[in-house]
C-alpha cells in the first residue's frame, strides 16, 4: 500500500476530517488533498508529526524508497534555502557602498577613499549606473529572502541567474570605471556564489 492510500485510511480510521488533520500539522488542507492523491510528500517533519498523530512509526507510513525520496527532496529543499541565505545577504549587503569608504573620489589633485554617497566627480549617467546596480541587488536580495518558500517556476529556475547576472555586470562597471575596491569585493561575492552553484552541481 501507498503512502497517500495509507494516509486516507489512517484518517478515515480516526474520523477526522482533512481540514482537521491540516489544522494540526499546521499546513493547509490542500497539502493533506495533494498528499492522499498521490502527488506529493510531506517533508520529514510533518512524517513524524503524522505518525505520531496516528500512533504508527515512520516505517509503517512509508516505504524504504518513498523514505529515501523524502530524505532527498528535504535534503534539495535545505541546500535551496541555504543559497538563498547566502545570496539575499550577499546582495542585500551592498547597502554597506553608501555609507563605507569604497570609492575613490579626487578632489584637489588629492584621492580620496569616500563612500558612494559622498562620491560626486563623475557624469550623471555613470552615476545613474552606480545606483541603478547597487539598488538592484539590495531589491534582489530582499526578494529572494522574502520569496524563500515561492513556487513559482519562472522565479525558482531563474533567481540565482539573475543574482549572477547583476553582480557580474555590477563587478565589470566598478573595474571599467575604475573603482577598484568595490569591483574587488563584488568580485568576491561573485566567487562564493559561483562556488555555492557548483558545489549544488
Amino acid at each position: 500500500m501507498e503512502f497517500n492510500e495509507k494516509l486516507q485510511e489512517l484518517r478515515k480510521q480516526k474520523g477526522i476530517t482533512q481540514e482537521e488533520l491540516a489544522n494540526f500539522l499546521f499546513v493547509s488542507r490542500t497539502a493533506i488533498s495533494k498528499w492522499e492523491s498521490g502527488k506529493g510528500y510531506p517533508n520529514i517533519d510533518s512524517i513524524k508529526a503524522l505518525a505520531k498523530f496516528f500512533s504508527v512509526t515512520v516505517d509503517e507510513l512509508l516505504s524504504s524508497d518513498e523514505l529515501i525520496s523524502i530524505a532527498e527532496e528535504d535534503n534539495k529543499l535545505q541546500e535551496s534555502r541555504f543559497r538563498d541565505l547566502v545570496f539575499g545577504l550577499l546582495d542585500i549587503s551592498v547597502v554597506m557602498f553608501f555609507f563605507l569608504p569604497f570609492f575613490a573620489h579626487k578632489s584637489q589633485d588629492v584621492i580620496q577613499a569616500v563612500s558612494l554617497t559622498f562620491l560626486t566627480d563623475m557624469s550623471i549617467l555613470l552615476k545613474i549606473a552606480y545606483y541603478g546596480f547597487i539598488v538592484g541587488m539590495i531589491v534582489m536580495g530582499i526578494t529572494t529572502l522574502a520569496l524563500q518558500n515561492s513556487n513559482c517556476r519562472f522565479w525558482v529556475k531563474n533567481k540565482s541567474v539573475i543574482s549572477l547576472i547583476l553582480n557580474t555586470l555590477a563587478v565589470f562597471l566598478f573595474i571599467v570605471s575604475p573603482q577598484p575596491y568595490a569591483a574587488m569585493l563584488l568580485f568576491i561575492f561573485l566567487i562564493i556564489k559561483v562556488s555555492i552553484l557548483i558545489k549544488k552541481h
